[in-house]
């Protein structure tokens, strides 16, 4: 069955199927093996993107920039607009849809993003809002296809951490759409919104998909093929470290959780940045101020060879580059 996507934005993997997903994963690869080659692409050439951020970012506008370049288009880092100040969303939509063929995204609110895709008449995709980070996902499942050597449907990803964030609804909905089988591994205060998981399950029962809740840490990392964690605490939420950290100690991934899966294949992800040393200011001011040297992950599993983080961080160049030339071509 032919996969068109032309002109759709990616504001949510909630609104492609499972067919369109594997066209992203398929068409990625085959960009990862051009850009490997040292080939030259030409599928943005005469493409002018805008890049908007209101939060600060390393991966997405490197990936986003990087991607355009590969593939001969031009883009715009857009940070000082004055976009929800002097102008509003919908105006700024549509004069952006004028001078430029795509627009992404990466700010707080996913209203706003969609917003853009509805009143600028070009593809938008989404860098990140507090709701949603598909980008993200697109790259996690590229990863686990070259890493776990089954297909995704028979692959079991735990999340844990906090799971009600935009990483844990992300990663929660790509794993129903692929037909996964999904646990999130958190305090039931950051368990994912009920509606939300309603919606997955119901993904999951035209896909195969299981979406498990729970706060026991043997149960939900049981056969895991991936251990995935995140940040305990998200951009906008920085005056909430204490309360996270009394919630989600317990919840670091270490060695002792790792061997707990029963799997000596598990692998482990994150997004990234990861507080995995006290390399960092930030890491360094929570240290002093709660006597962690280490938050989410271990220094130890996060270089170990069962972690993948850098290649799932090297994909998201490959799959940004192909959800734009889907788009546009």
């Amino acid at each position: 069955m032919p996969i068109n996507l032309k002109g759709r934005s990616l504001l949510t993997l909630k609104d492609f199927t499972p067919l369109e997903i594997n066209y992203l994963l398929d068409l990625s690869l085959d960009l990862k093996r051009k850009k490997r080659a040292g080939i030259r692409g030409d599928l943005l050439s005469g493409r002018n993107i805008c890049l908007i951020f209101e939060k600060t970012s390393t991966r997405t506008r490197c990936a986003f920039e990087t991607a355009v370049f590969d593939e001969g288009g031009n883009v715009t880092f857009l940070t000082n607009s004055q976009m929800g100040k002097k102008e509003s969303i919908e105006d700024t939509a549509k004069v952006l849809g004028r001078y430029y063929d795509g627009i992404e995204y990466r700010g707080f609110s996913q209203s706003d993003v969609e917003a853009l895709a509805k009143w600028s008449g070009v593809p938008v995709w989404n860098g990140l809002t507090d709701m949603y980070h598909p980008t993200q996902i697109l790259a996690d499942l590229l990863t686990i296809k070259e890493h776990v050597f089954k297909p995704l449907n028979k692959v079991k990803l735990a999340y844990v951490g906090d799971a009600r964030n935009n990483m844990g609804n992300s990663l929660m909905i790509g794993a129903a759409k692929m037909g996964m089988s999904y646990a999130a591994v958190a305090p039931s205060s950051l368990f994912p919104a009920k509606d939300l998981v309603e919606e997955c399950r119901q993904i999951g029962a035209a896909t195969g998909g299981k979406i498990l809740l729970t706060e026991d840490i043997a149960e939900g990392v049981k056969d895991a093929d991936v251990i995935y964690t995140d940040v305990w605490v998200s951009m906008g939420e920085e005056d909430q470290f204490e309360e996270r950290i009394r919630l989600l100690k317990p919840y670091q991934v270490n060695r002792a959780m790792m061997e707990m899966t029963g799997n000596g294949d598990t692998i482990f992800m994150h997004c990234l940045p990861a507080f995995h040393d006290q390399e960092t200011s930030v890491a360094r001011e929570v240290c002093k101020k709660y006597g962690l040297t280490e938050m989410e992950v271990t220094d130890e599993v996060f270089r170990s060879s069962r972690s993948v983080v850098f290649d799932e961080a090297e994909n998201r160049l490959h799959t940004i580059k192909a959800a734009m030339v889907a788009s546009l071509n």
